[in-house]
């Protein structure tokens, strides 16, 4: 009986440095992450959120401080300790850099929580939480690529359109004359 127990607590260090481990892998690669308070969610209102989030490729984790803060550390953003106070959930992003703050204050308002979102961490950089609302307002990546299109294109179809224009009244000139002819 007294070795299982060892054994049960000898495995418990080993399954934390695990934990560990993997959320520092996981912040050593985002984009940005979003500190959020998940108190009053029921299991079902977290699972929507978890599944909502996952559709766009955020982790959503609930975290203890102390084990995020070691993982913080490892993962070289110290930034972020500050932030590990009270109960915790991380919306892990790794593409997009507006996206899980986006995503959590749209549940947020969505649910009625304003104090959900506490702060973040984007690019290396401490967030507090308006830092984080106005990230959200960022437009996405692919709404951002499509805009820089559009801007290198204008000058393009603006430069085509001149160049057509001598051909286009040169030709309307002939059918003048052509009709004048006739």
């Amino acid at each position: 009986m007294i070795a299982a127990k060892q054994h049960g607590a000898a495995r418990i260090p080993e399954e934390k440095q695990r934990n560990v481990a993997e959320l520092a892998e996981k912040l050593g690669r985002m984009s940005s992450a979003v500190l959020s308070d998940y108190r009053g969610l029921t299991v079902e209102q977290l699972e929507t959120l978890r599944a909502a989030l996952r559709g766009a490729g955020i982790d959503y984790v609930v975290v203890k401080n102390t084990l995020a803060r070691r993982a913080s550390e490892q993962a070289g953003l110290a930034e972020l300790q500050g932030q590990l106070v009270g109960p915790t959930a991380l919306a892990i992003g790794y593409d997009d850099l507006s996206a899980p703050a986006r995503l959590l204050i749209e549940y947020a308002r969505a649910n009625r929580r304003p104090d959900m979102v506490r702060g973040g961490i984007a690019e290396g950089r401490a967030l507090n939480a308006a830092e984080v609302r106005q990230l959200a307002e960022l437009p996405s990546r692919e709404v951002l690529m499509a805009q820089l299109l559009g801007v290198l294109e204008a000058p393009m179809a603006q430069l085509a359109g001149l160049l057509e224009a001598p051909v286009r009244d040169l030709v309307g000139l002939l059918e003048a004359k052509q009709a004048e002819a006739a």
